[in-house]
């Protein structure tokens, strides 16, 4: 609910801001690698939660773990594309669009850092004795939920944002 509050202000603010930011600043292609890198980890989280369930938890370790660094080279990818942004005068103070924009993908930053968090500190458990295993999966089951909700999520953000919204800016 909060998300779709927020997508709908940006959309509304994109093409009224008085000082919005050009078409040119939001970097696509960027862009379009760390979804890539983001949809990839899910695929990641599927192949971590199928060698749970088999019973290999070496390769559920080596998969999660590939999935919390996925999580954070998109996060690298979000702080890179932050900092462009505040060199080129888009900030959080610049307008309503820089407000809104700041705050849709810094929230979903602050849910992709809680399930990197959250992915590692299953790492963590899988080391102690029964905490993690095939027959208690529903631990790592709510992560991977978790994690493809935060993944759904940014498609619709990049979506609005980065391939529709992009039209409507000055």
């Amino acid at each position: 609910m909060f998300f779709g509050t927020l997508i709908a202000t940006n959309m509304i603010y994109a093409d009224k801001s008085v000082a919005g930011p050009g078409a040119n600043l939001l970097d696509i292609p960027v862009t379009t690698v760390s979804t890539f890198v983001l949809l990839m980890s899910s695929l990641m989280m599927v192949l971590a939660l199928s060698a749970l369930n088999h019973g290999n938890i070496r390769s559920f370790r080596v998969w999660l773990l590939c999935t919390a660094a996925m999580g954070a080279t998109f996060l690298g990818f979000q702080f890179f594309e932050f900092y462009e942004f505040a060199n080129h005068g888009l900030t959080p103070r610049t307008n309503l669009y820089g407000s809104s924009f700041f705050l849709l993908t810094g929230l979903h930053g602050a849910h992709v850092t809680g399930g990197v968090i959250w992915l590692l500190s299953l790492v963590g458990l899988s080391f102690r004795k029964g905490h993690i295993s095939a027959e208690q999966s529903l631990k790592v089951e709510l992560a991977g939920l978790y994690w493809h909700f935060v993944d759904i999520v940014w498609i619709v953000i990049f979506t609005v944002i980065y391939l529709v919204g992009v039209t409507r800016l000055p």
